[in-house]
């Protein structure tokens, strides 16, 4: 009897390969002055793509966080409950130092190193990451009080993953989060209504309600609040100094569309105890610190997105057979496949390379702090923006079996939207570059100085360039073409960098197809005559060691 089941034109599982590190990773690490961690990029991408990795991952997103708000005999507890494999996944990225730890760091480039290692173990699971993205923000805005930055950042920066509430200062590693959004406000969190009152020990006790909160089991949390001088910043703890809890009531978690394994929660502060970060009536200015560095994580964290999902789409492309010959073989495909590899590999690019002036910012360099204001909320908007686009386009690349969720693409289609939404939506990244254009000379100065770096290497690029001098030129309706404005300096900044420093292949795609605007509104229409195979061949996923 003639078999009914054989399987034929499968293609092998993509589990167990390299899918994170690329060329265009790998040179930007060099690039910018982290060259001494390649080694550990490469063995937290290999890590992150083996099967018990994977297997984590797949599990804290099938059996998302619960909340235990009392336990059986009625007592408040305020307890998220995660699967053991979602803190694996967290204690892996703690040890690696995806967290605060490059603040502890004095070598040039720890910014930069944990950037690439950020995208390198994103493979695994996007969820664990917002907790560990807040944590390594966290620092920055809490310098703006030396006291509380004395007792608490040796505690955020050390690798050590400690879970549970406790008195913070008596725990061997902290983890922290950020709670700003209320329902009636958004991201005007100057209609903030949570109150702030002084007590008489200079602590502040908090009521009001907190539309917004991830990992609401962290152990401190950035928070905003209206104090008698105005809206103002205030560190939050999960369990007071004497081991009692604060009054933080967690009401529910977030029924989300993706990033299942991560909790995000509403909470209630019933004059729950805050200590004052920065001043009085500075609220915004304070945790603007936070949130430049969570932006610099959407940013990267889509650039990762987008190299995971064009390695789902080549590697199914090269070994699924159609009409006679590999789908990676025919013309469309090719394509297709090609204009996913240049919009991945622009998106690393330039994600290095604004990490490279986060971490020389860090370090004192003025000139890249200037740089850093306008950049990261550039590219913020851009690579966020793009990345739904594009995952989009990678599960359509393998069909009906990309719909299936054991392909890993509908997971990674849910959490694209994300990036574009959290630490402010497209609106508001594009407004704030607008703002900040306006506010900040400098920072306009040095962000043109960086797009002339590149003048004069592609007369396509400087015809863009000088488009976008007589956009800006024109002072009318700015607001109305923020968008167009931003999406505009995101290209330039993208055509720059790889101009001097990409592979020439995928700099000359770039340039006709971004910049030039040789081809159509969806992916896979690039003009003819670009050297597809050179573009193609950064793309590949190798096979196992």
């Amino acid at each position: 009897m003639p078999a009914t089941h054989a399987v034929t034109n499968q293609v092998p599982p993509i589990v167990g390969r390299d899918i994170s590190t690329s060329p265009a990773l790998l040179e930007g690490l060099e690039r910018e002055g982290a060259g001494w961690a390649a080694d550990e990029v490469r063995e937290l991408a290999a890590l992150a793509n083996s099967e018990p990795w994977q297997r984590a991952g797949d599990l804290a997103n099938a059996h998302p966080p619960v909340l235990h708000t009392h336990d059986r005999y009625g007592h408040r507890v305020d307890e998220v409950e995660y699967l053991p494999q979602y803190h694996d996944l967290m204690r892996t990225a703690v040890e690696h130092g995806l967290h605060a730890a490059p603040w502890a760091d004095d070598r040039a480039g720890a910014h930069v190193a944990r950037a690439a290692k950020l995208m390198a173990w994103s493979a695994s699971d996007a969820g664990h990451l917002c907790p560990i993205s807040m944590t390594y923000a966290v620092v920055p805005a809490l310098r703006a009080a030396p006291d509380l930055a004395r007792a608490y950042e040796p505690l955020l920066t050390a690798s050590t993953y400690d879970f549970g509430l406790r008195a913070p200062l008596s725990k061997t590693a902290l983890l922290a989060g950020m709670s700003m959004t209320e329902k009636q406000g958004g991201s005007d969190v100057r209609a903030n209504t949570t109150s702030a009152t002084p007590d008489a020990d200079g602590s502040h006790r908090l009521v009001g309600h907190k539309w917004f909160t991830s990992a609401p089991m962290s152990d401190v949390f950035l928070t905003l609040a209206q104090a008698p001088g105005g809206l103002s910043c205030f560190l939050v703890p999960r369990v007071l100094p004497d081991g009692t809890r604060n009054a933080f009531f967690l009401q529910r978690l977030k029924d989300k569309l993706g990033n299942k394994s991560n909790a995000s929660s509403e909470v209630e502060y019933d004059r729950a105890v805050g200590w004052l970060v920065g001043d009085e009536g500075r609220g915004v200015r304070t945790i603007i610190e936070m949130v430049n560095m969570t932006r610099l994580d959407c940013a990267v964290t889509a650039a990762a997105g987008m190299r995971v999902a064009l390695s789902h789409a080549v590697h199914h492309a090269t070994h699924r057979r159609a009409f006679g010959r590999p789908l990676v073989e025919q013309p469309a495909m090719v394509n297709v496949l090609a204009d996913l590899a240049i919009e991945a590999e622009a998106a690393q690019a330039v994600a290095m390379r604004v990490a490279g002036a986060v971490d020389r910012a860090a370090r004192g360099d003025q000139a890249e702090t200037a740089l850093r204001r306008i950049a990261l909320s550039v590219t913020k908007y851009w690579l966020c923006k793009r990345l739904a686009a594009h995952t989009g386009e990678a599960l359509e690349c393998l069909g009906g079996n990309g719909y299936v969720e054991e392909s890993g693409l509908p997971r990674l289609y849910r959490e694209a939207p994300l990036v574009s939404i959290w630490e402010g939506s497209g609106n508001v990244a594009a407004l704030d570059t607008v703002r900040a254009m306006g506010r900040e000379p400098e920072a306009v100065e040095a962000f043109f100085v960086e797009l002339e770096a590149a003048a004069g290497v592609d007369a396509r690029y400087d015809d863009a360039l000088a488009m976008l001098r007589k956009e800006l030129a024109d002072t009318d309706d700015l607001q109305l073409r923020a968008r167009r404005v931003v999406e505009q300096m995101a290209m330039l900044l993208q055509g720059s960098v790889l101009l001097r420093h990409g592979a020439a292949a995928v700099a000359d795609a770039f340039v006709a197809s971004r910049l030039a605007g040789d081809r159509g509104a969806a992916f896979g229409t690039l003009p003819v005559g670009l050297d597809y195979p050179a573009i193609l061949a950064r793309a590949a996923v190798p096979d196992p060691a």
